[in-house]
């Protein structure tokens, strides 16, 4: 391909080698928001686009808000690894990948810069808007891959973007004083835990054993929706996070 015209209006046009046809679906549902992890915006950009790299993402956001689109919105790009949402494990096939340029732990997880994040939002409201894609899928790669990825990070201002309509943040003024669940734990409680988070998308199996996999998708959690402390602990507020995302039971 030699090149094409942008999805997105505000979107420059470099073109990616790496990408194929979307599998099994007519087209994406999810948004899944990585940061770089790369010393520069211009590396990372040259990787993506790079055919030995073997990865690609729809769009790259750099940190002057300028956005670059490397595939086309109806090609599958390689940007989500081994990864599973509400049971799918083709996630490049159902997803629109954006690249947004930010160190993470290369430099301790510095703050996005805010015209990169209104840059963000504009492209999300767009792709969501001619997509037919609800605002609450759009995700982070952590949450399609606990365990294995961390970004966009600790630093990412999901907040920010639920203001904006894009994602969704409960916000809890307090939480009923219940007991921690957490590793070592087994039972009702742990099968109950894992079942609201199956609920909510995540790969998880329930098993009623708080193990490793649990911990991980307890911290997939916590960095998109409480931040302040990831520890792999449902504590009592990122219980009641978990609840209120998966709503009253029905009846």
């Amino acid at each position: 391909m030699s090149g094409f015209a942008p999805d997105h209006a505000r979107a420059e046009v470099r073109v990616s080698p790496n990408f194929g046809g979307r599998r099994e679906v007519d087209g994406p549902s999810i948004i899944i928001l990585h940061y770089t992890g790369m010393r520069s915006g211009e590396l990372a950009e040259s990787w993506l686009c790079d055919p030995a790299s073997e990865v690609s993402s729809h769009y790259l956001v750099h940190e002057d808000g300028a956005v670059v689109q490397m595939v086309r919105e109806a090609d599958r790009a390689w940007h989500a690894g081994k990864s599973s949402w509400h049971g799918h494990t083709d996630i490049n096939s159902r997803s629109v990948g954006i690249e947004v340029v930010n160190p993470g732990n290369l430099a301790d997880h510095p703050p996005f810069f805010d015209v990169q994040i209104a840059s963000l939002i504009d492209l999300c409201r767009d792709i969501c808007a001619r997509n037919g894609i609800a605002p609450e899928s759009v995700l982070a790669h952590s949450d399609v891959a606990p365990g294995r990825k961390i970004d966009p990070g600790p630093a990412f201002p999901w907040d920010a973007l639920a203001e904006a309509g894009i994602g969704r943040m409960p916000v809890l003024d307090s939480w009923p004083d219940v007991a921690p669940i957490q590793p070592g734990d087994s039972g009702e409680p742990v099968e109950m835990l894992q079942s609201m988070l199956q609920m909510l998308g995540y790969g998880i199996e329930i098993n009623g054993a708080f193990d490793a996999t649990t911990r991980s998708v307890v911290e997939a959690f916590q960095l998109h929706y409480r931040r302040s402390q990831v520890d792999g602990v449902a504590d009592a507020e990122t219980q009641a996070l978990i609840s209120s995302l998966v709503g009253p039971p029905a009846g």
